[in-house]
């Protein structure tokens, strides 16, 4: 996707200003970036635990692959208001409305294509640390486009108070997941809902024990 440097600098210099809080104030602690790849699609798929995680990922990334964008659909809510529907949106969110949203899911594949998206594939927080079950729509999200999936792992955010200072967070960002064999099957909600489990299995697997 076609992005004018003006905004990707603007992006950049967004995530620097986020970046000074959650791991310079703060011990936001990021491993394993150098498994996502630096071109190509690529769905980054997440645990969910904290409203931190939409500009601490993006931080996380942005940080060691500066000047690219990391895509991320959110709640329609969030762009009530106009100027932070438009911070929002500058900094690669995008709205989707509750239960089943179309034009929402052909822009996640579309951006699939070629860029980096963020997904949260529980589609909702879980504030006690513990892993939700995954949502069948990633599976076939996973299914139809063929990116790359990174599973990312986050700890620590959920216990997190603002402003706070000290206060520690990891991410893990884990290797490719290999979901060849499931590509080859079918293309039903069995085959999905293997996809994704899978995926909720990376992301576990790299929790704290």
């Amino acid at each position: 996707m076609k992005v004018s440097i003006v905004r990707r600098l603007w992006v950049l210099f967004s995530c620097y200003v986020v970046g000074f809080y959650a791991s310079v104030l703060n011990r936001f602690e990021s491993v394993g970036w150098e498994n996502i790849p630096s071109s190509g699609g690529v769905l980054l798929a997440s645990n969910h635990i904290s409203g931190y995680e939409t500009v601490f990922l993006p931080w996380a990334v942005i940080r060691h692959l500066p000047l690219q964008m990391v895509w991320a659909p959110a709640k329609e809510e969030l762009f009530t208001n106009p100027f932070l529907g438009g911070l929002f949106r500058s900094w690669g969110a995008f709205p989707v409305r509750r239960g089943r949203d179309i034009k929402a899911g052909d822009n996640i594949a579309h951006l699939l294509e070629t860029e980096k998206v963020m997904l949260f594939p529980e589609g909702t927080r879980h504030k006690d640390g513990k892993l939700g079950k995954g949502n069948r729509g990633v599976g076939k999200l996973i299914y139809d486009s063929r990116p790359v999936v990174i599973p990312v792992t986050l700890s620590g955010l959920n216990t997190w108070k603002f402003p706070g200072f000290g206060q520690k967070a990891k991410v893990v960002f884990g290797s490719p997941i290999d979901v060849s064999d499931l590509l080859s099957q079918e293309n039903n909600k069995e085959t999905h809902i293997l996809i994704v489990d899978r995926v909720m299995d990376a992301i576990g697997s790299q929790l704290p024990q």
